[in-house]
C-alpha cells in the first residue's frame, strides 16, 4: 500500500508538531529558558491546530500530548515491584488523552471544536487534574482565565470564516487577552525556612535508613533555630514513620518548637486508620493536619469498588488505602493564617479559597525522579496561585522547593 505525502503529513507530522507546540512550555521551564514571546505563539499554533486540523490528526495529537505530559507517571510503578509496567502506564494516559482530544474529531468545524475544548477545560479523566489546556499560557502573555482562554479559542475558531491573507484580521483581538504583569500578595513577615531534600525512593522507606532520616531532620531544624528562622518546613512523609507511635521522637519536637515553629510531614495511625500528615508543632503544642485529597491510584483508586479492592491488593500491595480528612486545615503561626497541603492537594483548586491567602506545600517528587514532574507540578501550583491571589511555600523531596506565586 502506497502512503502519499499528505497521509504522513496528517497522520505523523501535523500532530507531532501540535503536540510537541502544546507541550513545550513545560520542557521550556524545565530546562530553564522560558521564553514569554515564544510561549504565546507555540501555544496559539497548537490550539489553532486543535480547532483546524483534519480530524484524523486530533486524536493522533492527543496521543503525543498525553506521552509528553504524562510519561512519568508509571516511574512510581517501580517501587511496587512493577518495573515493568512503566511504559505500560505512559501508553495507558496516551491512550486516555488520545479520547479526551480525540473529542475534537467528532466534528469539522471550528466553532463546534471550540466549544468541545472548553468543555474540556472542566473534565478530569480519572480524577485526574494535571491536564488544563489553558494551563499553556500560565507563562506567556495572555491570561488564563476561563474567559481569556474561551475568547482565544473564539479568535483562533473565526480564522476558519476568512481566506489568504484576511485569516490573520481575528487576530487583532488578541490583545484583548494579554496580561502582561501579576502583583502578588505581599509576602507574610515570617522568616520560613524550605527544606529541599533529594532521598532516593527506593532507600526512603528502607528500615535500615530510619535513623539516619531522623539524625538528618533534627540537624535541618537545629540549622534553621541557629539562622534565626520563624518556620521550618521539611517535605512530604520527611520522618517515615507513624508519628503518634513514636512519644520519643515527638518530645524531641515539641521541645525545638520552643525556639522555631516545625512543620513536617508523616504518616498517622488512628482507629485502624491511615492518614497522610502534616504536623506543626509550634511553642509546645502540636496541631495535625491529614490530607484532604488524595492522589489517583498512588493513594486511592478512582475504580468501581468491584475491581478497586484487587487492584490494591494485586497491584499496590495495599499501599494504597489512606483515608481523608473533610475539610484543609489551617495554622496560625505568628499571628499569620497558613493552609496545609500535601503534594497533590497543592494543584487542587478546592485548597484555594478567598481566605486562604497563604500556603504551606510539601511533596514528595522522589517517586518520579528524573523527569519533568516536578516541573509541571510547579507551573500548575502557579497557575491555582496566580488565579487566587495566593501564595505557596513549598517544600520538597526531588525537587520542586520554593515560594511559587
Amino acid at each position: 500500500m502506497k502512503i502519499d505525502s499528505t497521509t504522513i503529513y496528517q497522520r505523523l507530522t501535523l500532530p507531532l508538531l501540535i503536540a510537541l507546540s502544546f507541550s513545550a512550555f513545560i520542557y521550556f521551564e524545565h530546562f530553564h529558558l522560558t521564553s514569554k514571546i515564544l510561549n504565546t505563539l507555540l501555544a496559539l499554533g497548537a490550539l489553532y491546530g486543535l480547532l483546524h486540523a483534519p480530524k484524523i490528526s486530533l486524536p493522533i495529537a492527543g496521543f503525543w500530548i498525553g506521552l509528553l505530559w504524562c510519561y512519568w507517571i508509571g516511574y512510581s510503578f517501580q517501587y511496587y515491584g512493577l518495573a515493568w509496567a512503566q511504559w505500560l502506564v505512559a501508553l495507558g494516559f496516551g491512550f486516555v488523552y488520545a479520547l479526551y482530544y480525540g473529542t475534537l474529531a467528532l466534528t469539522h468545524r471550528p466553532w463546534l471544536r471550540a466549544l468541545t475544548l472548553f468543555g474540556l477545560t472542566f473534565v478530569w479523566p480519572m480524577d485526574f487534574n494535571w491536564m488544563q489546556p489553558e494551563l499553556i499560557f500560565v507563562e506567556s502573555a495572555i491570561g488564563f482565565e476561563k474567559w481569556q482562554f474561551a475568547l482565544v479559542l473564539a479568535i483562533l475558531a473565526s480564522m476558519g470564516w476568512f481566506s489568504h491573507w484576511k485569516k490573520v484580521l481575528p487576530l487583532m483581538l488578541l490583545p484583548l487577552t494579554f496580561q502582561f504583569t501579576y502583583t502578588p500578595p505581599p509576602i507574610p513577615p515570617l522568616k520560613i525556612k524550605l527544606i529541599s531534600t533529594a532521598i532516593p525512593q527506593d532507600l526512603k522507606w528502607q528500615a535500615f535508613a530510619l535513623e539516619d532520616t531522623i539524625s538528618n531532620n533534627l540537624a535541618l531544624i537545629d540549622d534553621a533555630i541557629t539562622q534565626g528562622y520563624d518556620l521550618v518546613v521539611l517535605p512530604e512523609a520527611a520522618f517515615t514513620l507513624y508519628m503518634n507511635h513514636d512519644p520519643i521522637l515527638m518530645e524531641q519536637l515539641l521541645q525545638k518548637s520552643a525556639s522555631i515553629a516545625i512543620l513536617t510531614g508523616t504518616l498517622h495511625e488512628e482507629n485502624n486508620l491511615n492518614y497522610n500528615v502534616s504536623y506543626l508543632f509550634d511553642h509546645g503544642k502540636v496541631t495535625l493536619a491529614k490530607k484532604m485529597i488524595l492522589v489517583p491510584f498512588g493513594e486511592y483508586i478512582p475504580l468501581p469498588s468491584f475491581l478497586k479492592g484487587w487492584v490494591n491488593r494485586t497491584i499496590f500491595g495495599g499501599g494504597s488505602d489512606f483515608v481523608t480528612a473533610k475539610n484543609p486545615t489551617d495554622f496560625v503561626i505568628k499571628g499569620v493564617k497558613f493552609r496545609n497541603a500535601i503534594c497533590y492537594e497543592a494543584t487542587r483548586e478546592e485548597l484555594y479559597t478567598p481566605d486562604a491567602r497563604y500556603l504551606i506545600a510539601t511533596s514528595n517528587n522522589g517517586w518520579f525522579k528524573p523527569s519533568i514532574e516536578p516541573t509541571l507540578q510547579n507551573l500548575l501550583i502557579r497557575f491555582y496561585a496566580r488565579k487566587n491571589k495566593s501564595v505557596v511555600f513549598h517544600s520538597a523531596n526531588g525537587g520542586g522547593s520554593g515560594v511559587v506565586y
